[in-house]
């Protein structure tokens, strides 16, 4: 092998050096979403995250070209056990308004949980969104849209609803689904003593309301099929 090929995955040496960069990036990642949620999308830089991490700048632009891509990454892990549970709905046949009323309270119990971070990454998508003036390009690999899709979830249980006839075909699921999750992050940031539950109530009769609304009109309860009762 000449000296200008790269080293094998079994090199002990690159098995070392990949270790390293693991490490790295997970320092950063544990870094951002401390910093992000104890100062916030607007006050936090790049430089910030690094010093928080124990490494250069020059090195964290490295692992993470901007912001915008670290708190992607960062909140991702959250969401993603959303989408998870909404593809094994679909694949047990799960009636699609139980499966829907568990994703909208458990998106409300998250974001409601990790307030801080939820609003610094609604605010980096907003940032983002004016900055690229409009809509994600699947090719971007560093649009916070892509890399933490929250709407993803909501958004094929609600297809699969349309589908099979238990909801109604319109608005279009996507719609549908971008509008609650934006609506929930809105009221996450500027009502931060608002209950998950209360919200959740609020978007699911608002979701239904398109989409089954002979759930509000037949219930004998002032129309509040969605409220938790202790």
């Amino acid at each position: 092998m000449s000296s200008a090929d790269p080293p094998r995955p079994a090199d002990p040496r690159a098995r070392a050096a990949q270790t390293k960069r693991d490490r790295t990036r997970r320092a950063l990642l544990d870094a951002a979403d401390a910093t992000f949620g104890s100062r916030g999308w607007a006050r936090t830089r790049i430089e910030d995250i690094a010093a928080a991490a124990g490494v250069s700048a020059a090195t964290a632009y490295n692992h993470f070209p901007s912001k915008h891509t670290l708190i992607g990454h960062v909140f991702a892990p959250l969401v993603h056990p959303l989408f998870v549970q909404a593809e094994r709905d679909i694949a047990a046949d799960r009636p699609v308004v139980a499966a829907l009323e568990d994703q909208v309270r458990a998106l409300a119990r998250t974001t409601s949980r990790h307030r801080e971070l939820a609003t610094s990454f609604f605010a980096a998508v907003q940032d983002y969104t004016i900055r690229v003036d409009g809509p994600a390009d699947p090719t971007d690999e560093i649009d916070p849209r892509l890399l933490a899709p929250v709407p993803d979830a909501i958004r094929i249980v609600i297809e699969h609803g349309q589908r099979t006839g238990e909801l109604r075909p319109y608005p279009a699921a996507g719609d549908l689904a971008t509008m609650v999750v934006n609506t929930m992050l809105t009221r996450t940031m500027n009502r931060p003593d608002e209950p998950a539950e209360a919200r959740a109530e609020l978007l699911l009769t608002v979701l239904f309301g398109a989409l089954r609304p002979e759930l509000l009109l037949n219930d004998a309860v002032g129309g509040r099929p969605f409220r938790r009762r202790s």
